[in-house]
């Protein structure tokens, strides 16, 4: 008797923590929905203002709370290798990254009907693999540059993922200037000029901090085995996307390579990123459960 009361227990304990769970990932992906509907407002015609306005700021504020929010009770006390959980914790951190960018200069916000519906997209899809098996990080003693990795690679993932944002909305301006005829979106979005300074910016950004990732990975590793560099998919991938990012602002510098062209090659980096990111959690952990 004392064994089945137990049974049972545990039993509607797990239902109670996966009811809890499903609410939670539900109240953290409704956080995101106003912020992405954000262009919709106005009759999807800019603020005549030119500058975002307090209910801008407070669905920002809700999408980063929830987000932070779920990605930190899904982290718990140790970094977990999930899939779901790291495209939470991207979300979490483009997010921050964005409001700061909004915050510091005067085109960045208009990026929001571009980057807001995307993060939405990757929180729904999150959401449909919450259950996705997801490991604890395995820390070797002595591994000190852990901790400083894993931060470094979170922000270099937000900066290209906003990077790559203002790159879509060149080739979407461009385009529309090449068919004399704007879309629904293009009014808001910022400029041809504008996106491409923030996505130079925002490049070099990138750059560094993706620069000390790769640093920090090779003390990460070496501290923690004695391998000096270990060639896994996601180090290969992350090298790619180091050096199609240099040539690409080399190109820039040198020859003057800006507009459409730019920022294709810059999807491509962001492509190889979220290879190494997220795609490699996808592979293990999804794919190969």
């Amino acid at each position: 008797m004392a064994a089945c009361s137990l049974v049972r227990a545990r039993a509607l304990v797990y239902s109670w923590a996966m009811e809890s769970s499903l609410l939670f990932n539900a109240a953290a992906l409704a956080s995101l929905a106003p912020a992405g509907l954000l262009h919709l407002r106005h009759g999807g015609r800019p603020h005549q203002s030119g500058r975002p306005d307090g209910v801008f700021w407070a669905a920002l504020a809700v999408a980063l709370a929830g987000s932070t929010a779920w990605a930190a009770s899904l982290l718990g006390a140790d970094w977990r290798t999930g899939f779901s959980i790291t495209l939470w914790v991207s979300i979490a951190a483009s997010l921050a990254l964005f409001m700061g960018l909004s915050a510091i200069t005067r085109n960045g916000w208009r990026l929001t009907p571009l980057l807001l519906p995307y993060l939405l997209l990757l929180g729904v899809i999150a959401t449909i693999w919450t259950q996705a098996p997801g490991q604890p990080l395995n820390v070797r003693p002595g591994a000190d540059w852990l901790g400083v990795h894993i931060l470094i690679s979170v922000l270099t993932y937000g900066l290209l993922t906003i990077a790559a944002v203002a790159g879509l909305a060149v080739v979407l301006q461009e385009g529309a200037m090449k068919r004399k005829h704007p879309t629904r979106l293009t009014p808001v979005l910022p400029s041809v000029a504008d996106a491409e300074g923030l996505q130079i910016r925002l490049l070099v950004a990138g750059e560094i901090v993706l620069g000390i990732d790769l640093i920090t990975g090779i003390a990460a590793q070496y501290t923690g085995s004695g391998i000096f560099l270990s060639l896994d998919h996601k180090t290969l991938l992350s090298l790619l996307a180091f050096a199609v990012i240099a040539l690409l602002l080399l190109a820039h510098w040198r020859t003057g390579i800006r507009g459409r062209r730019m920022a294709r090659y810059l999807l491509v980096a962001y492509l190889l990123l979220s290879l190494a990111y997220p795609g490699v959690k996808f592979v293990t952990d999804v794919l190969m459960s």
